[in-house]
């Protein structure tokens, strides 16, 4: 999933040397992908029974490899957009059966187990790096995209056994009534929202707008260490998650990855670039697992569905938003996507205010029932659920 998905970043300088692709087009494509993205992940939401599907979790990704291939085939834009569309829904789609997998299986594990799981995504990611990094000196973005269908062919043959859940994976309720949480919930809800549409412009963008001002190797070097960076984010930020309060440190995330979007428009240098790859890599898959842990601790209900759908509404706006600012480069783009994802921490803030940590969770497993605090380890709450 991070192969397919997210490898249209580094390549999206050399569709623009070389396929002639538009910087507003290439925005377009970015956000098929992401319409793409919101339909696969709803669909796994709203239909239980795909997410315990294996049949789907091989069709998926032998449609996300297909994507791939089929990519260099073309010059049209508009199939190149369908292309994204159908990628979109099979990360999606990937994501979902891969977490209810984890949530099934590793329930009774330490969550930072999960955590490393979930860090595939940034494996993904460095993976994808250092192959359209290899292929530089070549300069044929047609042979990128064969480079990474090829990748993701042996990544599928690698996940093809994997075991989807075959039951409900947890039961949370609440031991103290029923709370009033509505307002934690929506300046929650509008937090990640927020992040959906900063973070990926960043996400998107970032590799262009480093290699305007840098060294040819920089831009790609910098996406492979946001991924090594992503690898141990999700198991660390878990970990600080059993001393520390939840909103606290989603508020310190997004303050740091807002200083990490923002360090390339404000600042020149390879230095600088590689830093905000490290800054970003390293809070990106942590913001979904604090947010979406959070929503779990609040009981909120369909908490999962709603931040997932908040998220991805976001991250099909975030290209659109900056559209009209890429005509004079990314510079603009990467300042206002780090002001909406500080305006995201603003929301965290108020979300830490009056938070409520009295509440208790209590987790129904096998063989026993085991009752636990909400400033206590529960591995279900602390990892992503959804397709983020």
């Amino acid at each position: 999933m991070g192969v397919g998905r997210f490898v249209y970043t580094p390549i999206l300088p050399l569709m623009h040397n070389r396929a002639g692709l538009s910087a507003g087009a290439g925005a377009n494509l970015a956000t098929a992908n992401y319409v793409g993205y919101l339909v696969g992940a709803l669909a796994g939401i709203l239909s239980p029974a795909l997410v315990r599907s294996r049949a789907v979790l091989r069709g998926s990704l032998l449609l996300l490899t297909a994507t791939l291939t089929a990519m260099p085939l073309t010059r049209d834009t508009a199939t190149w957009e369908v292309l994204r569309l159908l990628a979109g829904a099979a990360s999606a789609l990937v994501f979902v059966v891969a977490a209810g997998s984890l949530m099934h299986h590793l329930r009774e594990h330490p969550p930072h187990l999960s955590g490393w799981a979930f860090g595939g995504v940034g494996g993904g990611i460095a993976l994808s790096g250092l192959l359209v990094l290899a292929l530089r000196p070549v300069g044929d973005w047609r042979a990128a995209w064969w480079a990474s269908a090829a990748l993701a062919a042996l990544l599928t043959a690698g996940s093809w056994n994997l075991r989807p859940e075959d039951a409900p994976a947890t039961e949370v309720s609440g031991a103290t009534g029923k709370l009033r949480t509505r307002r934690w919930f929506g300046a929650l809800f509008v937090s990640y929202t927020l992040e959906g549409v900063g973070y990926i412009v960043a996400g998107t963008f970032l590799v262009a707008a480093i290699g305007q001002g840098s060294p040819g190797w920089v831009g790609g070097g910098a996406w492979v260490l946001v991924g090594l960076a992503a690898v141990p984010s999700s198991a660390l930020w878990a970990r600080l998650g059993r001393h520390w309060s939840r909103p606290g440190l989603l508020l310190t995330a997004l303050v740091v990855q807002a200083a990490g979007i923002a360090l390339p428009a404000l600042v020149g240098g390879t230095a600088a670039a590689l830093l905000s790859a490290v800054l970003f890599g390293a809070t990106f898959l942590g913001v979904s697992t604090l947010a979406l842990a959070t929503g779990a601790h609040l009981r909120f209900p369909r908490s999962v569905a709603l931040l997932t759908a908040g998220y991805s509404v976001g991250q099909i706006l975030g290209p659109l938003v900056v559209a009209p600012l890429l005509h004079h480069g990314y510079r603009g783009a990467l300042l206002l996507a780090a002001l909406v994802v500080l305006a995201a921490a603003t929301a965290a803030a108020v979300l830490r205010i009056g938070f409520p940590h009295h509440m208790v969770v209590v987790r129904h497993t096998k063989p026993e029932r085991r009752r636990e605090s909400s400033e206590g380890v529960d591995p279900d709450a602390l990892a992503p659920h959804s397709a983020d």
